[in-house]
Formats: structure tokens, C-alpha cells, sequence
């Protein structure tokens, strides 16, 4: 069962002069392994850690480190949620996290399904 859906979008020059002008901003939003990615794949992240919030119902409290974005051996995105996020998610029943992202023509989004056990 669908328990939420979250989606965003980031401009990526607009996030990359954001983060130019406020150096701390990418140590409060990233992980140390998403740290050093490109501005891309930084937009990227930034818009599912995003779209992870409006699938949850947009609780207070989330810290953005509590949501990543990692790799799978085989290159597909995947979440990992610790913290106030899993704590959020399990309140909300969700056993599992479903995320695309994309980057082109300037743009970076990202699609969060917040999936749960059955009513």
C-alpha cells in the first residue's frame, strides 16, 4: 500500500550559486558521502530529501541527514532513512522507499514512494 508520494524540483544553477554563497549549507544538508558529488547530482538529493518530507505529510523535525541517497551496486538510487526520518516513517507504517531522480537541461528532480503494509 502507498502510504505517500513526494516529488521536487531544484534548479541547479540556482542551488549551485545557493550553495556557493553559504559554504556551510552543504555540510548542514549532505551526508559526508554525498558531500563531493556534482552540483547535479547534489540538486538531485536535495530534491528527494525534499520529496521524502511531503511524503511523509511534512512533519516537523526531520533532519536532513536523516535521509540519503546511495547507490546500489548496480547504479539505481536508493534511500536510506535513520533518525527522525525512520521514526517518522514508522509512525506512518512505511516499510519501504521507492526513489527516481533526474537531472537535465538544467533541472534536477526526484520521486519519493513511501510504501507500507497493507490497512
Amino acid at each position: 500500500m502507498i502510504v505517500g508520494v513526494g516529488i521536487d524540483v531544484v534548479g541547479v544553477e540556482r542551488f549551485g550559486r545557493t550553495l556557493s554563497r553559504t559554504p556551510a549549507l552543504r555540510d548542514r544538508l549532505f551526508t559526508p558521502a554525498e558531500r563531493d558529488l556534482p552540483l547535479e547530482s547534489l540538486a538531485a538529493r536535495f530534491a528527494a530529501k525534499e520529496a521524502v518530507a511531503k511524503a511523509l505529510g511534512a512533519p516537523g523535525g526531520l533532519a536532513w541527514h536523516d535521509a540519503e541517497v546511495e547507490r546500489t551496486a548496480s547504479g539505481r538510487p536508493a534511500l536510506r532513512v535513520r533518525g527522525s526520518v525512520a521514526a517518522a516513517a514508522a509512525a506512518l507504517g512505511v516499510t519501504s522507499w521507492h526513489v527516481s531522480l533526474t537531472h537535465d537541461a538544467g533541472v534536477a528532480s526526484a520521486v519519493v514512494v513511501a510504501e507500507g503494509g497493507t490497512p
